[in-house]
């Protein structure tokens, strides 16, 4: 593995372990508790294809007329990406976006979508994050949680773009969870068959094919520059805090 990629790696995994080994995949016990898991992971679904789209929209020509970009890997890596993450298969083969696959996962599993719903509906109207927040009442961690994701966003910085989506968003849900589901699944098959496929969906593609065409993109837009490295190795840690504090207010909510 490169050396950098290696050291960023070391940099981040205490934090990292703060996410897997959180108290919250304890506490998930019941279906009940599961909605609520999800009524509050949806929003990283969500701007995790943000963040995506503004890697795109950086490293590739998504304006006409078109003109070529130098870096040819960085634009096969985003797209090859973006098209796994964009344009998926269900369980019948039917295509969709993975945030789609996970609201069909919500409906089946009776989370509530309105809060979501309502938040999407007032963005595509308005286009203003902080109107949209308010609209739909959005807890303020994650609130805090889109904040820094779209920082990221509008930091024009594709090297720091990239390091929060391959380590701050990637392999991050242990295999305690996935076990979890499956053992929900045998019990409540009609409320969790769509859930389980997007988990293993996620292993599948994001966890394995994905997340290596990720570090070769960050390894690309980092190259040799050590201050690149350092912004990048910065923003996946505050990536991860965020996510911690995403997963403390789940917490909360279950065993208030």
């Amino acid at each position: 593995m490169n050396p950098n990629l290696e050291n960023l790696k070391n940099a981040i995994e205490p934090y990292r372990q703060e996410i897997v080994k959180h108290k919250v995949y304890h506490a998930l016990k019941s279906l009940t508790d599961v909605q609520v898991f999800m009524q509050h992971h949806v929003y990283a679904v969500w701007d995790f294809m943000s963040l995506l789209k503004a890697l795109q929209n950086s490293l590739t020509c998504t304006t006409v007329p078109w003109f070529p970009k130098e870096d040819a890997d960085a634009v096969y890596l985003i797209n090859e990406i973006v098209t796994g993450e964009e344009s998926d298969v269900d369980a019948y083969g039917n295509r969709k976006s993975h945030y789609q696959l996970y609201l069909e996962a919500m409906h089946q599993s009776g989370a509530s979508t309105a809060q979501i719903d309502l938040f999407i509906e007032t963005l595509k109207s308005c286009g203003e994050l902080e109107t949209a927040y308010k609209k739909a009442s959005l807890p303020i961690e994650v609130i805090h949680f889109l904040n820094f994701t779209f920082s990221v966003i509008y930091s024009n910085k594709p090297h720091v773009q990239a390091a929060v989506f391959t380590f701050g968003r990637e392999d991050l849900i242990p295999d305690m969870f996935h076990v979890m589901v499956a053992d929900l699944y045998k019990t409540n098959p009609e409320e969790i068959a769509v859930f389980k496929y997007y988990l293993e969906r996620h292993i599948e593609v994001d966890g394995d094919h994905h997340s290596h065409l990720a570090l070769d993109m960050t390894a690309t837009l980092c190259g040799d520059n050590p201050v690149f490295w350092k912004e990048a190795e910065n923003a996946a840690i505050e990536a991860l805090k965020q996510r911690k504090l995403l997963w403390d207010s789940v917490y909360n909510e279950i065993v208030k």
